[in-house]
């Protein structure tokens, strides 16, 4: 900064003497630089507080406190603290709940009588002794399981009358010389695809369980059948989730297809999901999914930006991501005034 010779007092004084004018001018010629520089300064100051202001806000949100999601919180995770407030109930099954307890049935697939043999107070043998009565227990469990071949023989005749060759259909999802049966291939995919297992693990999962091994191929074959037989299915799902009053809720989350990063997207109500998987996360999967761009109801969501290209819905925030910013406002800045909304918003629900 460029240093300003400041004025004798005597000519200080002498400006005084002179009248306003004199003083005017001779602040002008010294002293206004110097306040533009004052100024300058005061503005570089205001403008790197922002800056310091809005990294030390990102690196403070994680996923308790933002839209974050828990895997990018790394090895230091937060020490997480639930929103939900004691209830006052007791823990357990509350009185009307349906619970789930092995109860005796009346008609038992086996009975396996335990006999008493002798006496255990003077050793005589009760073998021929009639039973006065019987206490019983019950035991649930599994038969040895095994597969089951079963060979489709289909009739050749010859006709005496006109030599024709005649040979009986097999049944139509008989196809193969060698094949997988439906119940097999159904449970295979159900491991799969509702679990969430991976191919070999399935493939082990049935080698373990029925001493059969079966090839990934066969698995893959598998469901992508049944993923034909559910397509009407899947399109009256979707047509409902455009069509209904409910509000319908919608997110998205990364996931690992052959290593590279894809998006599963979901809309929901409480009694209809459609899920599907997209290379993209925006628009372009919003667009391809169907849902959002003939919806004209009220969706859900986490005010991803990509949601609100769609104008025709009514667009309604989640609570959940609503107190995750309240928390950290404050936490982050002391806003007490946050704490009291997080905890309406609680109270209300």
């Amino acid at each position: 900064m460029a240093m300003i010779d400041l004025q004798t007092r005597e000519e200080i004084h002498a400006a005084y003497l002179q009248g306003e004018e004199a003083v005017v001018a001779l602040f002008e010629a010294h002293f206004a630089p110097l306040l533009v520089l004052v100024q300058q300064q005061r503005e570089t100051i205001v403008a790197l507080e922002s800056r310091v202001r809005v990294l030390e806000d990102q690196l403070a949100k994680d996923s308790h406190n933002s839209h974050k999601p828990p895997s990018s919180d790394g090895p230091k995770k937060p020490r997480s603290r639930s929103q939900r407030r004691p209830s006052g109930k007791k823990s357990g099954g509350q009185p009307g709940h349906k619970g789930h307890t092995l109860k005796a049935t009346e008609h038992p697939d086996h009975v396996q009588v335990h006999r008493v043999e002798h006496c255990a107070h003077c050793h005589v043998a009760l073998d021929a002794v009639p039973a006065s009565g019987h206490e019983w227990r019950q035991v649930y469990d599994l038969p040895p399981v095994r597969v089951e071949v079963t060979e489709h023989q289909a009739e050749i005749k010859r006709c005496p009358q006109c030599g024709q060759t005649n040979t009986a259909a097999f049944p139509s999802d008989v196809t193969q010389p060698v094949q997988y049966g439906p119940r097999i291939r159904a449970q295979a995919v159900y491991f799969n695809q509702h679990h969430h297992i991976p191919l070999a693990r399935t493939s082990e999962i049935m080698e373990d369980l029925y001493d059969q091994r079966m090839g990934e191929a066969t698995i893959i074959a598998a469901t992508q059948q049944v993923a034909e037989q559910v397509e009407p299915v899947n399109a009256a799902a979707k047509a409902h989730l455009i069509q209904t009053d409910e509000p319908v809720h919608c997110d998205e989350t990364g996931a690992r297809v052959d290593k590279a990063l894809h998006w599963i997207h979901v809309a929901s109500t409480d009694a209809v999901t459609y899920l599907q998987v997209h290379a993209k996360r925006g628009t372009k999967a919003l667009d391809e999914m169907g849902i959002f761009a003939q919806r004209e109801g009220m969706v859900v969501h986490d005010a991803y930006s990509s949601y609100y290209r769609y104008s025709a819905v009514r667009h309604v925030l989640c609570n959940v991501h609503h107190l995750r910013e309240l928390t950290f406002v404050q936490e982050q800045h002391q806003q007490k005034w946050a704490g009291a909304l997080a905890k309406l918003l609680l109270e209300i629900k």
